[in-house]
């Protein structure tokens, strides 16, 4: 097919899975791939959030369902890949985006804490990559990968503690690398986006500090925390035709945060 720009971002016939598609970066994200063309489902451990997700692509004339997921349930990921595959027939896009934070100076951070959010941000972005992928190369289908990194991930942070989240977005930042190089023979591209501040509830409590928000924007060349939509268009890009030469990369979406 030749490549045009009608074409280069559309999805049309394809699936895909967005963990913590109920709120967020996810939501947004699941609207856009559904808008895209794609057969969207929309996994999160809140039920009712990820039925409203779906909902709100049907009305919008889009293909979707929702299905409750916990992502570091071993089994019931397994479940739910096995189930996409009887009723969908093919995994083309996988998106992991639920993640947790838990904000607590390191001296004060119980290891209870830790290994809650080590087992969302880390192992459940693996868990749920590792199970994407064995369908796609059982399929001999190419496919994609995207994972939400984190700024964090990239750098030292210094506006508050926050290790446990620090620690594994920089450790899906490797993880994506490792796993773009493994999987690129069964042409499985791997990706992530590291968002900045993003005005979702997830950071809601940043959010209620007005002179918190002030110190980020006077940190961001382009003078503004970032929309959800700003980062559900960048994963539609990793996601496309358009980035098909793209794999191990994480792309910031920061309004040059990074950049100073």
């Amino acid at each position: 097919m030749t490549k045009t720009a009608d074409t280069l971002f559309r999805l049309d016939g394809q699936t895909a899975l967005v963990t913590g598609g109920g709120s967020g970066i996810g939501k947004s994200t699941a609207l856009l791939l559904a808008e895209a063309g794609t057969h969207v489902i929309v996994a999160d451990r809140d039920a009712a959030s990820g039925e409203e997700t779906a909902a709100c692509i049907l009305r919008q004339g889009g293909s979707a369902r929702a299905v409750p997921v916990d992502v570091t349930d071993e089994a019931a990921i397994e479940g739910m890949f096995d189930d996409v595959i009887a009723q969908e027939g093919s995994i083309d896009h996988l998106i992991n985006s639920a993640g947790l934070a838990i904000r607590r100076p390191a001296t004060e951070h119980l290891i209870s804490d830790w290994e809650r959010v080590v087992s969302v941000n880390m192992t459940g972005v693996f868990l749920c990559a590792r199970t994407a992928a064995r369908h796609m190369i059982a399929a001999k289908r190419n496919g994609s990968i995207i994972n939400v990194a984190s700024i964090m991930g990239l750098s030292g942070g210094g506006l508050y503690p926050n290790i446990s989240y620090q620690t594994t977005k920089g450790a899906v930042v490797n993880m994506t690398r490792a796993l773009a190089v493994e999987w690129a023979p069964h042409g499985i591209r791997v990706n992530a986006v590291a968002p900045t501040y993003v005005r979702t509830p997830f950071i809601a409590p940043l959010l209620a500090q007005p002179e918190l928000v002030a110190k980020i924007e006077a940190m961001t060349p382009l003078g503004r925390l970032a929309d959800p939509d700003d980062v559900a268009a960048a994963i539609l890009f990793l996601a496309s035709r358009a980035s098909a030469m793209i794999t191990g990369h994480t792309l910031p979406v920061d309004g040059g945060f990074l950049a100073q």
